[in-house]
């Protein structure tokens, strides 16, 4: 039997904290707290990003997040609660369903995305070149 992406969204979504953009911009700026971008980079450099925010690319999560990988960022190691965010909500929720799965702790997602933040009025950072690509 197949599994569509609205299954796969709502077993996610049963799984994850998810946060409003109201408490995200609560926690914007404190340092227990890592927003990740999950967009692609043409995503970021079109629109924006949430100030400070972590590029980490949808297809390369799962190596960035697991110690064992050689690609392994450290920022995954950090123990602070990590904010996952994409266009409009639906690959940070799988993101944070599959790191959770990992082990990866504290972690939640932004409900609508980057789309309801810049939306609410939250702070946007504009990239000024591929040096603020990751």
């Amino acid at each position: 039997m197949k599994v569509g992406y609205k299954k796969l969204l709502e077993q996610a979504l049963a799984e994850i904290e998810t946060i409003s953009v109201e408490e995200a911009k609560g926690y914007l700026g404190h340092p227990d707290y890592v927003f990740v971008d999950l967009r692609d980079i043409r995503e970021l450099q079109r629109e924006g990003k949430i100030p400070g925010a972590f590029h980490a690319p949808r297809g390369m999560l799962e190596f960035w997040i697991d110690p064992e990988s050689p690609y392994h960022k450290p920022i995954f190691a950090s123990g602070k609660k990590f904010v996952f965010y994409c266009a409009g909500g639906w690959r940070s929720a799988l993101a944070a369903q599959t790191a959770q799965r990992m082990g990866l702790e504290p972690v939640c997602h932004i409900e609508g995305g980057f789309k309801a933040w810049a939306c609410a009025g939250g702070a946007v950072e504009r990239l000024e070149g591929p040096k603020n690509q990751t």
